[in-house]
């Protein structure tokens, strides 16, 4: 194992230490219990929006604090959920009596101690809404969720969500929309490589030189098939079959197309299947309205990527297009 860190029990909290360093201007992190706050926290009469889950994903939760998404991530350690006692003070430091609305990927532990947290801060008066995402179509269940699993689509729904809450919609507003994104956003994902958790020393699972995993968690999960290493053509085809036969989109829908790398995709091998992936679609008669392109759910450092498509309205469209502000996303400030 070959990574840049002094202690493998320290990983998570030299990163936020350091990301908090790296960020002064826009959150504050707090070390024990961990959580991160956005700077102005909390942002008066505003509906609060908290996240969070197992670390090595990044940017995702933390890089997503900021004006227009989140107010507060809680990261856990590496690929294991975050505990209700962090989770609770986070939900705590973004609320300003307008409620909280809590993105949880669907993950068994997050699901219980996010729930657990949110029963935790209404014994404390706090309105607290939670949404599950779970927009992978790879498998319908994992050793690590009952369902399907939150991937992708996370970000686009925090995105989405936060500049809702930013322009001042109510909680139940919020809530309606980061449930209208889940329930129209598909993904799908591949590794070409396993990545390895700094504790564990060891890659998390096994893939000869030649070999792909079709389907892959963001955790090293299994996927669907697994195969001969194929043209990037021909793996993005193979992504984006599924996802359109589960979302079903009619003739002339608008998209967003989010290519995301695992980790240690190189942006040009991203843009190569950006390129297959339009075409696809474009073919299919669909329009790729929005994109985004880049590491922005990883897998520590795996090889591979994740396709996200997201059915469009106006609404999301002038949600998407909002100012944001964070670490990890910026634009329209």
């Amino acid at each position: 194992m070959k990574k840049l860190i002094n202690d493998p029990r320290a990983v998570v909290e030299e990163t936020m230490e350091g990301f908090g360093l790296a960020h002064a201007d826009l959150v504050t992190v707090s070390l024990d219990p961990m959580y991160v706050v956005r700077k102005d926290a909390p942002v008066v009469t505003k509906v609060g929006l908290v996240s969070g889950g197992g670390s090595g994903h990044e940017p995702l939760h933390a890089g997503y604090v900021g004006r227009g998404m989140l107010d507060a991530a809680v990261p856990g350690a590496v690929f294991t959920s975050p505990t209700p006692d962090a989770v609770l003070p986070a939900t705590l430091a973004a609320n300003t009596g307008a409620g909280v609305v809590l993105i949880v990927k669907n993950y068994t532990g997050d699901v219980l101690n996010f729930e657990t947290a949110a029963e935790l801060a209404q014994a404390e008066g706090v309105d607290v809404r939670t949404v599950l995402v779970n927009d992978d179509v790879a498998v319908e269940d994992s050793l690590y969720t009952a369902g399907r699993r939150g991937v992708g689509g996370t970000v686009l729904v925090e995105k989405l969500a936060g500049a809702a809450a930013e322009r001042g919609d109510s909680l139940d507003a919020v809530e309606e929309i980061a449930k209208r994104v889940n329930a129209h956003v598909r993904s799908m994902g591949v590794a070409l490589t396993a990545c390895t958790v700094p504790h564990a020393g060891v890659p998390s699972f096994e893939l000869e030189e030649d070999e792909i995993e079709i389907g892959i968690g963001i955790h090293g999960e299994p996927g669907r098939h697994r195969l001969k290493l194929e043209s990037a053509d021909a793996i993005t085809a193979r992504l984006l079959s599924p996802i359109l036969a589960d979302l079903l989109p009619t003739p002339g829908q608008r998209l967003l197309l989010f290519v995301n790398g695992m980790g240690g995709t190189p942006q040009s091998e991203l843009y190569i299947v950006f390129r297959a992936a339009t075409q696809i679609l474009e073919d299919a008669g669909l329009q790729v309205e929005r994109s985004l392109v880049g590491n922005y759910v990883t897998a520590l450092e795996m090889q591979g990527c994740s396709l996200t498509v997201l059915a469009l309205d106006d609404e999301m469209i002038e949600l998407w297009d909002a100012p944001v502000h964070t670490a990890a996303l910026r634009w329209g400030v």
